[in-house]
């Protein structure tokens, strides 16, 4: 099959870091460690596995983060290279392991990426305590090889599949997935919202798990990317009926947020200055430094961008006592004052991607949660995929996700058929 893979190396490192500041070659093209080629199918790993084509399967900004090099290294040691890339992914089943699953044939569905305990091939009673309470996103075997095998060799480390060298990701033709990992989808969402079901979860499951808003209070979020767009549409999704103030830098990005469900556009400068002064905080200027303030400030705050700039602000402009959620994947960041965490007592807290919620009286996926709500409210969120590309534009594809000024792009994918 076609796919698209990445090797992580030494070399591809400093060349990402140096000529990749002024050529893509070094970042996606033929200097990187990105390749679009032909791999063979791998055989179904055991009965309750299944294989399915790839209708979609989007670009995140992770990904970027990954294959520029600017993401932490410290999660490297829980992914295996070389490795078809791509994690959000809507794929139809063709093949299945066992009877038990034939049901599941010619069914469309959503992929939860994340490879658990089950995944790995342990016993039940070896999961870790993530896995076994249903929090597998923070699965604490995932630096290990598993019992379970694939052609013939040991299942290799790994979190998440399309960072994993024995289970290709979405950016192919087809992958295998274990069947508790696969959610189905109704007839009624289409490929593009389908594919969408994967970041909305990661905004949904901090919605669900982080402190919930009084409607009588604004809650601000940062960023105007799909995890951002994904968040907002989770506080209405879930029934925040309060001001939603979304930070964004773009018309387009501002366009989607009001639809996703904000009240309230700002933009980074004197709009979100005074969007600060209008919950009733003080300016004070340090002599040295930028203006802070007092009084007043957001209870809730989402950072889905992660870089030093927003998390700053966020910090400041939590209230006294306030929270601050953190989606953005923010790494290693230079001169990041946390004075207000103590001076403020804000809390910190971040998230990553999904697993079973406690919600409405039912214990389920968050993918479960989402696919309905996606059906119950009704959002057009397909608006949100601007960009879809061949396989064999591989090149084209990635400058257009990590290039969203110059392309316009807020969610890119690939379509395997095209």
């Amino acid at each position: 099959m076609r796919a698209v893979t990445f090797k992580v190396s030494v070399p591809g490192f400093l060349l990402a870091k140096s000529l990749g500041r002024w050529s893509e070659a070094a970042v996606y093209g033929r200097l990187s460690g990105v390749r679009v080629e032909d791999r063979d199918a791998i055989a179904l790993p055991g009965p309750d596995w299944v294989r399915a084509e790839v209708l979609l399967s989007g670009i995140c900004g992770s990904d970027i983060g990954n294959l520029t090099y600017s993401a932490s290294p410290a999660m490297e040691p829980f992914g295996s290279f070389p490795a078809v890339l791509g994690h959000e992914i809507v794929a139809r089943v063709v093949e299945v392991g066992s009877e038990h699953l034939e049901h599941l044939v010619g069914q469309r569905v959503t992929v939860d990426p994340f490879i658990h305990c089950r995944v790995r091939g342990w016993a039940e009673e070896a999961w870790c305590p993530s896995c076994a309470s249903g929090r597998h996103a923070t699965c604490e075997l995932a630096g290990e090889e598993g019992p379970l095998e694939i052609d013939g060799r040991p299942f290799a480390p790994g979190l998440t599949q399309g960072y994993h060298r024995s289970v290709p990701g979405g950016w192919g033709a087809e992958i295998v997935a274990h069947a508790s990992q696969v959610f189905a989808v109704a007839d009624e969402l289409d490929d593009r919202r389908a594919v969408l079901i994967e970041p909305l979860a990661v905004g949904l499951h901090a919605v669900l798990n982080a402190p919930r808003p009084s409607n009588d209070d604004p809650v601000l979020v940062l960023g105007s990317g799909p995890i951002a767009l994904g968040t907002i549409w989770a506080l209405r999704a879930s029934g925040f009926d309060g001001e939603i103030l979304a930070q964004t830098k773009r018309a387009r990005e501002a366009e989607l947020a009001r639809i996703f469900g904000a009240s309230t556009i700002i933009t980074p400068g004197d709009e979100a200055r005074q969007a600060i002064i209008d919950t009733g905080a003080r300016a004070y200027m340090p002599i040295v430094g930028d203006e802070v303030y007092s009084g007043g400030g957001f209870p809730l705050v989402f950072d889905c961008v992660g870089s030093a700039q927003t998390l700053a602000q966020s910090l400041g402009w939590a209230r006294p006592r306030g929270h601050v959620v953190m989606l953005g994947c923010a790494a290693q960041l230079s001169r990041l004052d946390l004075t207000f965490v103590w001076a403020r007592e804000v809390t910190v807290q971040g998230f990553v991607g999904y697993g079973l919620e406690h919600w409405r009286g039912q214990t389920r996926h968050t993918f479960e949660f989402t696919h309905d709500l996606l059906l119950e409210m009704g959002t057009p969120v397909d608006e949100m995929v601007t960009h879809v590309f061949a396989i064999d534009q591989a090149r084209a594809a990635l400058s257009a996700a990590a290039n969203r000024r110059r392309s316009g792009a807020v969610k890119v994918v690939f379509d395997p058929k095209l």
